[in-house]
């Protein structure tokens, strides 16, 4: 069986770290991504909003590098959590856990210092391919699907 999940979006607010009890950091955050289709004529917006979750010295960087604003590529796998609420109902919800986080893009206002990111967190292009890719409009839903 195959659970991978391939993301590609910005953080909509600073990561929170907590430690388990064993001691494991637990870092949290979410991620929004927005899709751009065509009705008509018409250029219509979408957001997505996926809550996730990092384990260990992922989650420890996480941390201290990422904040509200940054884009980034995340690899990791889905995840159900299962609980009951007060009234004893039974509730449930689906996260990222995160395996690979890459930083392709700080916030476009920032105060903070410039850090440089190691060759082996990004591809070498990859900021200048996402560029060329904003600037074109997406496929129309009319198209066919390339695979």
């Amino acid at each position: 069986m195959l659970n991978k999940v391939l993301l590609i979006g910005r953080l909509t607010r600073d990561p929170v770290i907590r430690y388990l009890p064993s001691g494991t950091p637990v870092t949290e955050f979410n991620l929004v991504w927005n899709r751009r289709y065509r009705v008509n004529e018409e250029w219509k917006e979408e957001s997505h909003f996926f809550d996730v979750k990092a384990y260990g010295p992922l989650a420890e960087d996480l941390s201290t590098r990422l904040s509200k604003g940054y884009m980034v590529v995340l690899e990791g796998r889905l995840a159900q959590e299962r609980w009951s609420d007060q009234e004893g109902k039974a509730r449930s919800r689906v996260r990222i856990v995160a395996e690979s986080v890459r930083i392709i893009r700080k916030p476009r206002i920032e105060e903070i210092e410039e850090e440089e990111i190691p060759p082996a967190d990004r591809a070498p292009d990859i900021e200048e391919e996402l560029k060329a890719l904003e600037d074109k409009p997406p496929f129309d839903e009319e198209d066919e699907i390339p695979f």
